[in-house]
């Protein structure tokens, strides 16, 4: 099956900061849908937007006086999130929290810094995705697994997009909300380990950003396949890190561009494939779903497109990315590089300065794949 066409979304949007957004969350007992992810127009409208800057093969570039107009720096944009739980003797290194569970497996932190960076994430996707928080035809799920829910906000927001349905998320760590909606319960438990599910169990099953966590994606998707009901869905969604640019500006020392590979190349000798995304359409057919899409879109790094919707999902992309440079780095190089703590902090100076230098019009593909199980199981 030949590659699908790398499409350029859009989506109506606050012009909002990202880490003033992100934190909304948490400011209400029951969380809210954080603004930027309902977005501020009717669905069609917003749909209709999607459509049209879909059919374009590049982004345009806005001229250097408009990529960062109308957005400020938040400096003061860390939150504490106050935690509930039995499962909170967590490892530290090097400044940073980690899981205690299953400790050593995921490689990225799990601290407050973290936690608001995941919820930046979930914003600039569902904006991506005009809005959309999954693209299976699921209609009326009664019960819904998200697999490595971190925050917990994806699940939220399916709670409150489906009031009837049953949402259960789990992940390595219990960093979600204690208020929650009635029909959200979030489970410690490690999506490689065998699942407790019983068998035609689930009407969608969703995971997302899994790629630096999972390392056995057959064996993740056969239990996935297990698990869902006959005319269930699957769906996963990741970021492929691998920069890349249309229009020649992207230098060949860039500084991001070598940031991702060293991670790359660290995250490898744990036995971590950056790029197994691109596989996974046919790991769904090879797992037994049919029916399966796959859609592959283009996020801005920082804000140099033209359009504004897009402009609002490169800064989330960018400061997904700047927030995550320590975090995202530290545990990989130290660990499996053996770089010092020092040697990585001096690094990352020339990363963070061409980060915030708009004239590098680079973005990273998302991938987004879905698939069936079939009627007649």
């Amino acid at each position: 099956m030949s590659s699908p066409p790398i499409e350029a979304p859009g989506a109506k949007s606050k012009s909002t900061s990202p880490s003033a957004t992100a934190r909304s969350r948490h400011s209400t007992a029951s969380p809210p849908r954080a603004s930027p992810t309902t977005g501020p127009t009717a669905e069609q409208q917003g749909q209709a937007q999607i459509v049209a800057y879909q059919a374009a093969t590049t982004i345009e570039a806005a001229s250097e006086d408009e990529t960062d107009a109308g957005y400020e720096t938040d400096g003061d944009s860390r939150v504490s999130v106050s935690l509930s739980s039995s499962v909170r003797d967590y490892a530290f290194e090097h400044g940073r929290r980690y899981h205690s569970y299953r400790a050593g497996q995921y490689q990225f932190p799990n601290d407050e810094s973290e936690q608001e960076r995941e919820d930046m994430k979930h914003a600039m996707v569902v904006n991506l995705c005009g809005g959309k928080l999954h693209y299976a035809p699921v209609d009326n799920p009664h019960r819904v697994l998200d697999i490595g829910t971190g925050t917990g906000v994806w699940a939220i927001d399916m709670g409150d997009e489906y009031p009837s349905a049953e949402i259960l998320g789990i992940d390595l760590s219990p960093i979600q909300p204690d208020w929650v909606p009635p029909n959200v319960k979030f489970m410690v438990d490690d999506a490689e380990s065998p699942w407790l599910a019983k068998p035609n169990s689930y009407d969608f099953i969703h995971a997302r950003h899994m790629v630096s966590s999972i390392k056995d994606w057959p064996k993740l998707l056969s239990e996935a396949y297990t698990a869902t009901k006959p005319g269930g869905w699957v769906e996963l969604q990741e970021l492929r890190f691998q920069i890349q640019c249309d229009d020649n500006t992207m230098k060949d020392d860039y500084g991001v561009r070598k940031f991702l590979e060293l991670v790359r190349d660290a995250l490898a000798i744990f036995g971590v494939d950056v790029f197994t995304m691109t596989k996974n359409a046919q790991r769904l057919r090879d797992a037994g779903f049919v029916n399966i899409e796959e859609k592959i879109f283009k996020i801005p790094v920082g804000t140099w497109p033209k359009n504004r919707t897009m402009q609002t999902i490169g800064l989330y992309m960018r400061s997904v990315i700047y927030d995550g440079l320590q975090g995202i780095s530290m545990g990989p190089l130290t660990r499996a590089m053996k770089w010092t703590p020092e040697e990585v902090e001096v690094f990352l100076v020339s990363v963070r300065k061409e980060l915030l230098d708009s004239s590098t019009h680079s973005y990273l593909p998302f991938h987004i794949v879905y698939g069936q199980k079939p009627l007649d199981t």
